[in-house]
């Protein structure tokens, strides 16, 4: 059967810019899918959407006219139901062809299949394929319902009578398979081949479509528009880049805002615009934002990726003269930064210690009241932390004291976005220590994946403080994440609290007596700085098991889920799991490896088993087969190699140690029976297990990697 291509287009008015990218895909993919079903369009045809800020549309290639005949079987009932002895349909059988719309002459027609009493009777036929407009009619239908609106509008249609309800009016559709209209209707509108072009630059409105494969070239070419929205945003991108090359500058890079502009416009055009460089003086965080949030421009860094004067505007117009709209442009954004600059000096008035008593009167949350108190929590655990890091317990406190103060500045409650970054101006202005001022600055950076070192102790400690207060209080009184919701970030926190014990790891790596913190300590002391009764439930160990869970589904796509369950399987410390990864992949390495993974398993079976109290330390006297003295030997020589290559923290090595009990453990298997009938040789026996299961199991649970 032949194939052409199917257009669809609906012409509708502005569409919410932020929710654009998303609906063009889910339109365009939901009606293909479904097209797909009903057999008008392979599942694996080339689909083009199109998402601009007053239309949708899906291009589908090798589409139907008709969808092929299927054979339809259709189960009736069992032979001896549904004819009696003479072999007549009985009363039942009638019954259940004349749902079908069939009579007694289909009888004859019957198919049977089975035997005995498990014969049945089917009924056989085939349904003719779906015609393009009715199956386009379903998938119409069915696309506009999946669609992921943020918002839908009721509004009355031309009749002045009904209303519809959709993400914004509609105006037009389109659909043609081909060159040919398809009759389908949407939202009261019937479908036909004209749409409309760019506001004010097409060439031709409205734009007749000739056939579904010219439409992307007529809107560009007729209608001034690029109706793809990845082709307009790499347009988009090209042109900042085109821009800012001559000017030796940089654009922002900000995905979020490319996607909103491309939204926003029809055909771009990038236009340089520029603003007093007296208004640099305020931090560039504000600039930034105030011209990405407000006015969707693009600010351009120097190479040292500081702030310049200048800015790119994304237009949807391109006069010849483009004067008029680079001043209008220059124009509104002065009031913008002059009100940056204007709360960034009123700010300044006041220092950020007296504005923390003010933190008492803004809620945190209602059953764990004030910023006020928080702070005080937050103080309590800085505290303690600092003293385990051997860092200045004082400046720690202070910058604990002063983080959430700049939540009562005028550019945060304007900015919220600015949370931290602007305390960390104000602080330096109060000539608060550098250290305090960063660590302020630094707060609500999460995830800080591309830090891979400690620059100031204290911002660590103030991290990991605010991180565990809200982790233990928010658990505590109940809100865990759920499989879809995490309100209050918890999982982003607990990535926070691992990354810092990581960096410490690495900071305290040739000083194993530096680093005395610990989160089992960690948490218990955090669940001090509340008070008695406020929390419930078992939030030490459920939170402990979260962060672990968090650190292990962090690194299994690396490591392999063995090996992360192999040692995770021992709890260590946060700050060693990276390392101990290390060594259990190298060790899977090893042509010993499997058989020791194998026998560790082993051991730890018999040993769960054992109905005798097991020592820790075997007697070499009660041994009798030559196979555990070798054992008992060669763990004597092992395994203080092993143990203090652990202890030095070179787990790979105490690994690698291991390899040389593969043949005395091989052969300890084979001819000693562990399970002897005399109990004091089988508890000796069990006793030389469990050190060898100590032994191999320090750095990790190797069973784990059995097979």
């Amino acid at each position: 059967m032949s194939t052409q291509d199917l257009l669809v287009e609906l012409f509708v008015e502005e569409l919410p810019p932020r929710a654009l990218k998303k609906l063009g895909e889910a339109f365009a993919s939901a009606l293909a899918e479904s097209l797909a079903a009903q057999g008008l369009a392979d599942a694996i045809a080339t689909v083009t959407n199109f998402a601009s800020p007053r239309r949708l549309g899906a291009h589908v290639e090798n589409v139907r006219a008709r969808a092929a005949d299927k054979p339809v079987s259709a189960k009736l009932m069992p032979v001896a139901v549904g004819l009696d002895a003479q072999g007549q349909a009985t009363p039942a059988l009638l019954k259940r062809l004349a749902a079908l719309g069939l009579d007694a002459d289909a009888v004859s027609g019957l198919r049977r299949e089975g035997e005995g009493k498990n014969e049945t009777l089917f009924h056989d036929s085939v349904a003719p394929g779906v015609a393009l407009a009715e199956g386009l009619q379903h998938a119409l239908q069915a696309a506009m319902a999946k669609l992921p609106i943020p918002k839908v509008m009721t509004y009355q249609l031309a009749d002045g009578w009904s209303t519809v309800d959709f993400v914004r009016p509609v105006h037009g559709v389109v659909a043609l398979h081909g060159a040919d209209v398809v009759p389908v209707s949407v939202l009261g509108l019937a479908a036909g081949r004209t749409t409309q072009g760019h506001r004010f630059e097409a060439k031709a409105n409205p734009v007749s479509i000739a056939s579904a494969a010219s439409y992307a070239g007529q809107m560009r070419e007729e209608g001034a528009v690029i109706a793809s929205f990845a082709e307009r945003r790499a347009e988009i991108a090209r042109q900042l880049a085109a821009a800012a090359a001559p000017l030796a500058l940089v654009p922002v890079e900000d995905d979020a805002l490319l996607d909103e502009v491309t939204a926003l416009v029809e055909r771009p055009n990038v236009l340089v615009g520029q603003f007093e460089a007296t208004f640099l003086d305020v931090p560039q965080e504000c600039l930034i934002l105030t011209m990405k949030a407000n006015q969707k421009y693009f600010p351009l860094l120097d190479a040292a990726g500081k702030l310049t004067n200048k800015f790119l505007i994304v237009s949807n117009i391109s006069p010849e003269d483009a004067s008029a709209v680079v001043g209008g442009n220059e124009r509104v954004v002065r009031p913008r930064l002059a009100d940056a600059k204007f709360f960034f000096d009123q700010d300044r008035r006041k220092t950020l210690e007296s504005r923390v008593p003010g933190l008492a009167r803004v809620v945190y949350h209602n059953k764990l009241g004030s910023q006020g108190e928080r702070v005080e929590r937050v103080r309590a655990i800085a505290r303690w932390v600092a003293e385990r890091l051997n860092a200045d317990v004082k400046l720690a406190d202070r910058a604990a004291l002063l983080a959430k103060a700049d939540l009562l500045t005028d550019m945060v409650g304007e900015f919220p976005e600015l949370q931290g970054i602007m305390g960390g101006y104000y602080a330096r202005h109060d000539g608060e220590d550098e250290r305090v001022a960063q660590a302020i600055a630094d707060q609500y950076l999460v995830r800080r994946d591309e830090t891979d070192s400690v620059s100031n102790l204290i911002s660590e400690v103030l991290q990991i403080a605010d991180r565990m207060e809200t982790l233990v209080g928010i658990w505590g009184i109940g809100l865990k994440p759920t499989g879809d919701k995490d309100p209050f970030a918890l999982r982003r926190h607990a990535l926070s609290v691992i990354k810092s014990f990581q960096l410490l790891g690495a900071m305290f790596a040739g000083d194993k007596s530096g680093l005395h913190l610990k989160l089992d300590d960690l948490i218990e002391h955090t669940l001090t700085a509340f008070p008695a009764g406020l929390l419930a439930g078992n939030v030490a160990e459920e939170v402990k098991l979260f962060v672990y869970e968090r650190n292990a589904n962090q690194l299994t796509p690396e490591f392999g889920a063995e090996a992360v369950a192999a040692v995770f399987a021992n709890m260590p410390p946060l700050h060693e799991i990276a390392q101990r990864l290390q060594a259990v992949r190298a060790f899977a390495q090893l042509p010993e490896s499997a058989s020791l993974a194998a026998a560790n398993k082993r051991v730890a079976n018999i040993l769960k088993k054992a109905d005798v109290a097991v020592g820790d330390s075997a007697d070499p006297a009660r041994f009798v087969e030559a196979e555990e003295k070798a054992l008992f030997a060669a763990l004597g020589e092992i395994a203080p190699r092993a143990d203090a290559a652990f202890a030095a923290g070179d787990y790979t090595a105490s690994l690698q140690a291991l390899a040389a009990l593969k043949t005395p453990v091989d052969a300890f298997f084979d001819k000693v029976m562990v399970n002897a009938d005399d109990a004091a040789l089988k508890a000796n026996r069990l006793t030389l297990l469990n050190q060898l299961h100590r032994t191999m199991n320090r750095v990790a649970d190797l069973s784990r990697l059995a097979a």
